[in-house]
């Protein structure tokens, strides 16, 4: 999921997690999502301060460059991406690909602070479901989680990709979860249980008491026998090598080469099934 978040007192708005489509079959992207986005925050009279992720997503690819294009503002992500960057471009033997977070305008440490209009806005490092994720708290009462957590009844993040780890990825969901309990938390992700309507906002004090993953009372080691044996029978997402090639790149597609095409690279072998 994608939001957008503004100061009601200077007009001035962030974008969180933006999305490029893409047809993996037909191997087209298509920037619709990303111009419903464009379209909702011209239509309020909004000017972008940032175009903020929380991670090199391994699904869908990142729209950022393209939202920079039309509205402007400034790009960033966790300082962590380095090392992602570093793991990444070993695997896609890309070597003219520099890796020091530089395709992104600023790269930010944990507590390290932005702000959007009048709102202060900090970040904080939840890793576990990758090395560099983010978590965006907004004022004192809103967190953008990205993967990390979904909605309480449903799943956690996991943490078998590359750099991931559950144990890790346990101890930043509890230094989520120690944010006062009315905080609400924005998902990126939601699976609903039959009978549910999809969600995006949780609670604190709702993840606490109802996630099914890791409520309190739940210890470090169920947390981590639990996750690797749901990870165990998971399949990698469909667009996890396109995507994370371009994610890793801040948004910015492959140069198109000397016959006016751009290609994306699939490793073999370079991923578990």
């Amino acid at each position: 999921m994608s939001y957008v978040f503004a100061d009601p007192t200077s007009d001035r708005a962030a974008i969180v997690d933006p999305v490029l489509g893409f047809d993996h079959r037909a191997g087209s992207t298509d920037t619709e999502r990303a111009d419903r986005i464009v379209t909702w925050i011209e239509e309020r009279g909004f000017g972008v301060d940032w175009t903020l992720e929380t991670h090199a997503h391994a699904d869908p690819l990142s729209s950022t460059q393209h939202l920079k294009r039309r509205l402007g503002g400034q790009t960033g992500i966790g300082e962590h991406i380095r090392a992602m960057q570093q793991v990444f471009k070993r695997l896609y033997n890309l070597p003219d690909l520099v890796v020091d977070g530089c395709q992104f305008d600023r790269l930010f440490a944990d507590g390290e602070t932005l702000h959007v209009g009048l709102l202060e806005v900090t970040a904080m490092w939840v890793p576990g479901h990758t090395p560099a994720d983010l978590a965006y708290r907004v004022g004192g009462d809103v967190v953008f989680v990205g993967d990390t957590l979904f909605m309480h009844d449903a799943e956690t993040a996991r943490a078998d990709f590359l750099g991931g780890d559950a144990g890790t990825l346990y101890r930043s969901i509890r230094k989520l979860l120690s944010l006062p309990e009315a905080t609400r938390l924005f998902v990126c992700h939601d699976y609903p249980p039959a009978g549910r309507a999809p969600g995006w906002q949780s609670t604190v004090a709702a993840q606490r008491s109802g996630n099914i993953h890791v409520r309190d009372g739940t210890t470090e080691a169920e947390f981590i026998a639990m996750r690797e044996a749901r990870d165990g029978t998971l399949g990698m997402p469909a667009l996890i090598l396109p995507s994370i090639q371009v994610n890793i790149r801040a948004g910015n597609l492959p140069a198109e080469e000397d016959n006016g095409t751009a290609y994306l690279k699939v490793p073999l072998n370079g991923l578990k099934s």
